[in-house]
């Protein structure tokens, strides 16, 4: 006896004994593939998201892996011919240890006063440097006179590493947040005034507010982008110096002391800090893509 459909008998047909479907007619294709294309693209729209997550998850899952693998078999695992002999928790914790330690860490309550002395230092250098470097760069950009002018010392300072400047400011302000806000200015205020100097150039001050000073705008969130990277940088190798608290303080006593897994843990909280900043500044720039000049 042949299995019928339901529903329509006729959009189908019967073949030994066995129902099969008959292809979407011309009308129910045109009203399928809507949806088809509308998921299909939602799907892609999440692609980065969805990959990234899936390759973050496999990365920890591996590293715990080896892990559980070193408190299982300390000496070593055979795999045929190979012996893979995985690396002491001293050089490489597992994820579940960089935990451990970072609950201590809350837990002793030394976190919120580092991160912020950390945040304190990140946030006043950082803002003052894109207050005057945007200042700055739209000056320069706009007045060539003034860029001749400025350039050797802008060369001269871009050029100079910062952190060798640090010397000189734990002489000047001494070892306190003073002399860390000064190496996150100077780190970061060179990405905004290149970017915003680079940006535009033009003859009047109606087609500066109009044309020149908007398409500027992004140039000017990919130099606040830029510039995280040198402001958290100065945080960190200042507090590695000289201070008395701090995120990049506590991870030089840690290093010292053989904490490997403390750390990792500031690591972590710097770098998360750090995606947090970047990821929010290039959704602004995505708003304002727009705004960006074309190319003739």
């Amino acid at each position: 006896m042949s299995q019928q459909p339901p529903g329509n008998i006729d959009s189908g047909v019967v073949l030994d004994g066995s129902y099969l479907a008959a292809s979407p007619t011309p009308a129910e294709a045109v009203a399928l593939a809507p949806r088809g294309a509308a998921r299909a693209s939602a799907i892609r729209g999440h692609e980065p998201v969805i990959i990234g997550t899936v390759t973050v998850l496999l990365f920890f899952v591996v590293w715990q892996g080896i892990g559980l693998l070193r408190d299982r078999s300390p000496d070593g695992l055979a795999l045929g011919p190979f012996l893979f002999v995985p690396p002491s928790q001293l050089f490489l914790p597992a994820p579940l240890d960089i935990a451990k330690a970072f609950q201590a860490y809350v837990q002793d309550g030394r976190i919120w006063k580092d991160v912020a002395v950390s945040g304190q230092e990140l946030a006043i250098g950082y803002v003052a440097a894109a207050i005057l470097g945007i200042i700055l760069g739209l000056l320069v950009g706009w007045y060539a006179r003034l860029r001749y002018a400025l350039d050797p010392f802008i060369t001269f300072l871009y050029a100079t590493p910062r952190i060798v400047l640090l010397p000189l400011f734990i002489i000047w302000f001494g070892i306190g947040v003073e002399s860390k806000i000064a190496v996150v200015f100077l780190g970061a205020i060179f990405a905004n005034l290149v970017k915003v100097a680079r940006s535009f150039g033009a003859s009047d001050f109606q087609l500066f507010r109009t044309i020149a000073l908007p398409g500027s705008v992004p140039f000017i969130l990919t130099g606040l982008r830029l510039g995280i990277g040198h402001a958290l940088t100065g945080v960190v190798v200042g507090e590695l110096v000289a201070a008395q608290f701090g995120v990049g303080q506590m991870m030089a006593v840690a290093g010292a002391t053989f904490q490997s897994s403390k750390v990792f843990a500031g690591l972590f909280l710097i770098a998360g800090a750090g995606m947090l900043m970047t990821f929010t500044l290039q959704r602004l720039e995505q708003r304002f893509q727009a705004w960006r000049p074309k190319p003739n």
